[in-house]
């Protein structure tokens, strides 16, 4: 079975489940999916779309930070026994803290504004990336060093034709893995102080016991989630055509 029927199958019997359990419940708080996919499909003509942009970028704007920062340490301390001695203590202190708690402070430092919601986001993925990248890159045969060295490549021809290669596949793994955690904490931090975005939407429909809305939010966030994932997968098929996703 191709993977665009398992996809669809997948998502009927999503369907079914929900439609089901609103039958049985027959709660205004679950409505039917039939409702639900009406008032969506009627948002995307008011300030859904907008909404959706706006958690788009934060997201996007978290991810491309993360692997500025995370990509080229990970690959200095992987590459570097002596700097990965002083630095890995400090990273292994501050990795276990749940970033989530440093919220109220970067709010004081940055406010309530986009800054804020990305550098959360970006921070939680940074640490991600960059122990995920540092351990690819100790993880490669020294083998593969003296190969491109006697070809007398150096600097950035060992980067490019040995480093990054072996690393990529799993930075684009780990932020795929990553994306669930990102949107998740998308959703808390656009619930505090914002205006904007698919977090602040779905907060603004539970406060008014709009339900039908609240559902269509969480629609639009678990496609933004989907939409994220399914890219990143495209990503690593496409840069890593010899390995199996």
């Amino acid at each position: 079975m191709k993977r665009g029927s398992r996809f669809f199958l997948t998502a009927a019997a999503l369907v079914l489940a929900w439609e089901a359990a609103a039958l049985i419940l027959r709660t205004g708080v679950l409505p039917e999916p039939v409702p639900v996919a009406r008032t969506f499909f009627g948002l995307l003509s008011a300030d859904l779309p907008m909404h959706f942009g706006v958690s788009f970028y934060r997201v996007a704007a978290a991810v491309f930070l993360a692997v500025a920062a995370g990509l080229p340490l990970g690959l200095f301390m992987g590459r570097s026994k002596t700097w990965d001695a002083y630095l890995a203590p400090a990273v292994y202190l501050t990795y276990p803290v749940p970033k989530i708690v440093l919220l109220p402070i970067i709010l004081l430092l940055l406010g309530l504004g986009d800054a804020s919601k990305v550098a959360i986001i970006a921070l939680i993925l940074f640490f991600q990336i960059l122990v995920t990248v540092r351990d690819a890159v100790r993880g490669i045969d020294e083998e593969y060093f003296l190969a491109v060295r006697s070809l007398n490549a150096r600097g950035w021809a060992v980067l490019r034709h040995v480093v990054l290669p072996a690393t990529v596949g799993e930075l684009l793994t780990a932020l795929r893995i990553s994306v669930g955690t990102a949107v998740a904490v998308l959703f808390f931090v656009e619930s505090i102080g914002a205006r904007r975005g698919l977090g602040y939407f779905i907060q603004d429909a539970w406060a008014r016991l709009d339900y039908l809305e609240m559902y269509a939010g969480i629609l639009a966030m678990s496609l933004l989630g989907v939409l994220l994932y399914e890219a990143l997968e495209q990503a690593e098929k496409r840069v890593c055509r010899w390995k199996r996703v």
